[in-house]
């Protein structure tokens, strides 16, 4: 892990540097669904803070393992149901996956501080979630005025593809929402297109495989 995480630092750091940007613009979300709290602790002790979770039942079966690590930092990076949004506000400290006004609600309802991303759909694909960019005016709004949310960015999963070329429209479309919307923060790029991420804008990218290497087949 030592070694994955030297290159894919190195990774960030040379786009970075090609898009006239500094490294500590960017966070490191490392992708921990599907791996034990025994490597997250491993992550941990090589320096890395920020954790990304699909799951909120995967993550709350290893967060009692983890409940000392007390400078970590765990995002939701996957779909929530609104019937799950206090248990989600009890385990992380943000939800980047916000995609509608009853989730904001709950969560809001729920009594505990959290920084939250909006998730956008920009692909017609039908499993992908997010909120419509078209609604995004009326979602923004709502999520400000909920006193225990702090909305600060856009996350998007892009449709998959090994070309970065490809989704990288994706990314810039979601730099050029998050400009028009007055949002700081942007959530995208994973391990095969980190780089095209960063250089349209990212300020947080989630990697898991080329951290942690493959997952295991369900």
């Amino acid at each position: 892990m030592k070694d994955r995480l030297a290159q894919v630092e190195e990774r960030i750091a040379k786009a970075a540097e090609r898009a006239g940007r500094s490294r500590g613009d960017i966070t490191l979300v490392a992708v921990t669904k599907k791996f034990p709290a025994e490597v997250m602790r491993e992550a941990y002790n090589l320096g890395l803070r920020v954790f990304g979770e699909n799951y909120v039942q995967e993550f709350e079966s290893k967060h009692p393992a983890l409940a000392d690590l007390k400078d970590a930092e765990f995002h939701l990076i996957g779909h929530l149901q609104s019937n799950k949004a206090r248990l989600a506000s009890d385990l992380f400290q943000t939800i980047e996956t916000v995609d509608s006004e009853k989730l904001a609600r709950r969560l809001n309802d729920a009594g505990k501080n959290l920084e939250v991303m909006i998730e956008v759909k920009l692909s017609e694909e039908e499993s992908k979630a997010g909120a419509a960019h078209e609604s995004l005016p009326a979602l923004i709004d709502a999520i400000r005025a909920c006193p225990n949310l702090e909305l600060t960015g856009l996350m998007t999963m892009p449709p998959w593809n090994d070309d970065p070329e490809v989704t990288r429209p994706y990314f810039r479309r979601l730099a050029k929402l998050a400009r028009e919307h007055r949002l700081d923060k942007l959530s995208m790029g994973m391990s095969h297109d980190l780089e095209a991420a960063i250089e349209e804008g990212a300020t947080h990218v989630r990697v898991g495989t080329a951290l942690f290497g493959p997952r295991k087949k369900e």
